[in-house]
């Protein structure tokens, strides 16, 4: 299916589907202009820049990164320039990857981290299948499923209620590494404490804590990631945050596996989470500082460049960066005591139109995550296997086999987010998804006694899978780094882990209900409904936003969303049916954008603006 796109103007090729998140302000010559002084000029520019920041000492290097920031000037031609330094600014485009190990090493404890989040979310799925009858609420009466559901969606309401909440304002005060080192902390004690229960009242006060720690990690990891890749890389490093936690969730179905045998094996497989969370631990203040951080919270661009240097095959590519955010706060007027609040920022997510638009995107995307389903097969999969005829040990392993389905398919991504697009990849997976959730609800309507039954139920599970990891898997977090403007970036992500979050703890709350009053047929048939309720949502509400700069996603969002919508209705979907359902090769698709569709940002609200 080809890309129902905002398309506006021609997409180049260099620009990264993460340039925007979060380290903007590294990439000013990619969304600024910048004035263009003369030489002389230049040269007092850099030296006001190197007294007020401490850095002094490397005005030489800033003196080249100014040149070949505002200058016309080749890059051999730049006084002093060194030969390493001319190789290292051509790999950044011809050897992308080749980057130094400090760099890689930053991004493996931030994947450390995102296994620590699919871990400690998958442990309850074998805990389910032991602890509700230790703690006497093991019985089918409404009020034990109730309960079990409860501490099921225990933390996930905490992670969308409280822990997505505190990031902002304490990334704001202790860094991205302050950040995670005190949530992986929240995160060990609430397993250990879990996992010492002796009443389902402590254990759900432990699964609450243990949400506020998850929270405050998923809302800083991938983003600490983001600003300390490059943005040649950054996109395929974004999507390794959902390619990780799927990693984690594997870990978490092979351990449950794993102590299948010990006595009391629900304490185990609740304490197990805590493996990942050590080595994070011990090496989150081993790496850097995320360098945008150091510029937004405190305008230190002496400790950014410090924080880059290490990041960055040379200092001239770290002095570039540092110096091109300088320029474009200059540029902008930015001053840290100029900031908004956190209560201004929370009202312009629905105030503002063009920020207001980028919300409704997010949170469409954030909550089709949910409506699809797959949490509930995440956290309660043992004992859909288990209803459906296997041994305990049989939906163990069925789940095992269900967490690689998952960690594989979202080795693909990789790649598609950069060459389908988000919006793509999420109309082409979401009815093949509603479809193999509807073939799974069949098999229950064959015998147990029968061999189909068992083989359609787990191909059918195995396949879904298979189509929501390079898709509504990691699509819905890196569509929501990117939509916000810089300014409202970290109060919009909070808003999107909120939004995943509270859902699933909504639908894994009602889920065994669901499964007690509808049987397991009528749940999966349900949730197969819900999955075509998200293709509609997704084709109205969501632009697609790969390879667009910050301006170009200002114009995206710029769309009103009523002529977007029937733009979607009167333009794109006629020229579908005709292109690719009656066969008409002449189709052609009026782009939306020209004729001076596009608005300034901060125009007035929809409710104004002509039909």
């Amino acid at each position: 299916m080809p890309k129902p796109t905002v398309e506006h103007a021609e997409d180049d090729d260099h620009h990264s589907d993460h340039e925007s998140v979060g380290s903007d302000e590294l990439e000013a010559t990619e969304t600024q202009p910048l004035r263009t002084p003369s030489r002389e000029g230049l040269a007092d520019d850099v030296a006001e820049f190197a007294r007020g920041y401490n850095l002094m000492h490397k005005l030489e290097i800033f003196e080249k990164a100014a040149a070949l920031i505002q200058s016309s000037t080749a890059i051999e031609d730049i006084p002093s320039i060194t030969d390493e330094e001319i190789a290292a600014l051509r790999r950044e485009t011809e050897r992308k990857w080749s980057q130094p190990k400090m760099l890689y090493f930053t991004i493996l404890v931030c994947s450390i981290g995102a296994i620590e989040q699919g871990w400690a979310q998958t442990s309850m799925n074998g805990a389910n299948l032991y602890f509700p009858r230790e703690f006497g609420i093991g019985s089918p009466s409404p009020r034990d499923k109730l309960i079990v559901g409860l501490i099921n969606s225990g933390i996930y309401l905490s992670t969308g209620i409280i822990g997505a909440w505190l990031s902002e304002p304490i990334n704001r005060r202790v860094g991205r590494r302050g950040a995670i080192f005190m949530a992986s902390w929240v995160c060990l004690i609430s397993n250990i404490a879990s996992a010492l229960s002796g009443s389902w009242l402590v254990l759900l006060l432990f699964r609450v804590l243990l949400g506020v720690g998850l929270g405050i990690d998923a809302s800083t990891v991938s983003v600490f990631a983001a600003e300390c890749a490059p943005s040649a890389i950054r996109g395929g490093l974004a999507v390794s945050w959902q390619m990780w936690v799927a990693f984690g969730i594997f870990l978490g179905f092979v351990a449950n596996v794993a102590v299948y045998d010990f006595p009391n094996p629900w304490r185990l497989q609740l304490a197990a989470p805590l493996l990942p969370t050590i080595p994070l631990l011990i090496m989150v203040f081993m790496s850097p500082e995320s360098p945008a951080w150091y510029i937004k919270s405190e305008a230190r661009y002496d400790l950014a460049f410090r924080s880059l240097c290490k990041l960055r095959n040379t200092e001239l590519q770290a002095a570039k960066e540092v110096y091109a955010a300088y320029l474009q706060h200059q540029a902008k007027g930015i001053a840290p005591e100029a900031k908004s609040s956190f209560l201004t920022k929370m009202v312009e997510l629905v105030s503002v139109p063009r920020i207001r638009r980028a919300t409704i995107a997010s949170y469409t995307v954030m909550l089709s995550q949910q409506l699809c389903g797959i949490n509930i097969i995440a956290f309660y999969s043992s004992s859909i296997f288990v209803d459906a005829g296997f041994s305990d040990f049989g939906a163990l392993l069925a789940s095992c086999i269900f967490g690689f389905v998952n960690f594989v398919g979202a080795f693909p991504a990789v790649w598609t987010m950069d060459t389908l697009g988000r919006r793509s990849l999420l109309l082409l997976t979401l009815p093949f998804m509603a479809l193999t959730m509807f073939a799974a609800g069949l098999s229950f309507s064959i015998p147990e006694d029968n061999p189909a039954h068992f083989a359609l139920l787990a191909t059918m599970i195995y396949l879904f899978c298979a189509e929501y990891s390079p898709g509504m898997g990691p699509v819905p977090s890196a569509y929501s780094a990117e939509v916000f403007p810089l300014s409202n970036r970290d109060v919009g992500m909070s808003l999107a882990v909120a939004t995943a979050n509270v859902w699933a703890a909504v639908l894994s709350l009602t889920f065994p209900r669901i499964m007690e009053a509808l049987r397991p047929q009528g749940a999966f048939t349900l949730y197969a409904a819900l999955n075509v309720v998200a293709v509609i949502l997704v084709f109205f509400f969501v632009p697609e936003t790969k390879r667009k700069s910050l301006e170009e996603l200002d114009e995206v969002f710029s769309v009103p969303t009523r002529t977007f919508v029937r733009y979607q209705t009167t333009e794109y979907l006629p020229w579908f049916v005709r292109r690719y359902i009656l066969r008409q090769k002449g189709a052609e698709l009026r782009p939306l954008g020209l004729g001076g569709e596009y608005r300034q940002v901060g125009q007035e609200d929809d409710d104004d603006e002509e039909s």
